[in-house]
């Protein structure tokens, strides 16, 4: 596809139709900006849909909506993770965004002209801009030593948990004991001896029962805290953005308590292996049946092949890329703030991005939003 009729042209494109990509296409439709959507799923929300069957969202509804539409749900309800997938659809249908699902994007370079070349299942994009909104969960990440444990054992990445019945009968030891690990250790406790290691991530040390607790924890937490004082900017948010890099999430729905109370037994972290089974670093081996690796994440930007780009997250300024004047990234963890890969919160760097776009080009119309709206 070396010819010019072959390769469609926008002002902006965007990788990635979950929620960071497609908050930053409504601010760029709010501009009157040209940009489409790519999306490797054939179907909007689809991310949403694989992950585990009982998954509830940490946030209540009136937390959960992105700008322009609230979550049609009861404020104080918890969705699941079908209804966030479906309103993810229905969002993208309402607004009349640009959408072009079962594109997977193979590779990103510039053009030769200070603009990109997009490549995605067999097409051509050419941008002035392009958005990486890809999200913060893109390769799931297990320990090095998962190949030597007894190939009897079930070993499955939480992003390839669904439900109990892919378990085998017999003990199972999850990995990894943020808001993840601990749900699904709850969820097999009902049927297996279950054992949980890892880090205490500590908790948000308020209860979501009752509606005085429900207003100080989504609405000063959230809201304000994670919103607003943890950002980049604040000596509080650079320390707690170190400390989750090194630690994880906080508990949010759950508390240590409860996890026990289910029946799981917490342990420390896993060490090795020895004769087929993992080992704890205080020396003991569990007999399990099987593993779930909660073991979180790592980046691969290997596909964008621009100088400062690799696997790792590039440099950038609240997601505006450190030398490649044009690209951008939104929906990662602490992108500016500890809300930024939180749907309460991706709206806020989505708009930043926008107006940055609509900068590059003079004459153009400035954002209807201020910089830092109030908080609802």
């Amino acid at each position: 596809m070396d010819g010019t009729h072959d390769t469609e042209r926008y002002e902006t494109v965007i990788i990635g139709g979950g929620q960071a990509g497609l908050a930053t296409g409504y601010e760029l439709a709010r501009l009157g900006r040209s940009f489409v959507i790519l999306e490797a799923d054939q179907r909007l929300g689809d991310t949403w849909r694989r992950r585990w069957d009982s998954l509830h969202l940490f946030t209540p509804a009136r937390h959960d909506g992105l700008p322009g539409w609230r979550f049609p749900a009861r404020a104080w309800s918890f969705p699941s993770k079908d209804q966030m997938a479906d309103y993810l659809e229905a969002y993208a249908a309402r607004l009349g965004l640009p959408v072009r699902t079962g594109t997977r994007v193979d590779r990103v370079t510039g053009d030769g002209d200070g603009g990109y070349l997009v490549s995605a299942a067999g097409r051509r994009f050419q941008a002035d801009n392009v958005v990486v909104a890809t999200g913060a969960y893109q390769v799931p990440t297990v320990h090095g030593f998962a190949s030597r444990l007894d190939p009897g054992i079930v070993q499955l990445h939480s992003s390839d948990y669904r439900r109990p019945s892919q378990l085998r009968d017999g003990g199972v030891l999850v990995v990894g004991a943020g808001n993840s690990g601990a749900e699904i250790a709850i969820e097999a406790a009902a049927a297996h001896r279950v054992w949980l290691s890892g880090n205490d991530v500590g908790n948000v040390p308020f209860r979501i029962q009752g509606l005085a607790s429900r207003l100080l924890l989504y609405r000063l937490v959230l809201r304000v805290l994670f919103h607003r004082v943890m950002t980049v900017r604040t000596p509080m948010g650079r320390k707690m953005r170190a400390r989750l890099a090194s630690r994880g999430t906080p508990l949010i729905r759950l508390r240590p308590g409860e996890i026990t109370a289910a029946g799981v037994e917490r342990v420390g972290r896993v060490a090795g292996v020895r004769d087929g089974l993992p080992v704890l670093e205080d020396g003991r081996v569990l007999e399990v049946a099987n593993v779930v690796w909660s073991t979180g994440f790592h980046h691969d930007f290997s596909w964008i092949d621009l100088p400062g780009v690799g696997d790792g997250e590039p440099a950038h300024a609240r997601g505006v890329v450190d030398g490649q004047p044009g690209l951008y990234l939104v929906g990662l963890h602490f992108l500016y703030a500890m809300s930024s890969a939180m749907i309460h919160g991706v709206g806020r760097d989505a708009a930043y991005i926008a107006r940055h776009i609509a900068a590059r080009v003079p004459g153009a119309r400035p954002a209807a939003r201020a910089e830092e709206p109030a908080v609802a």
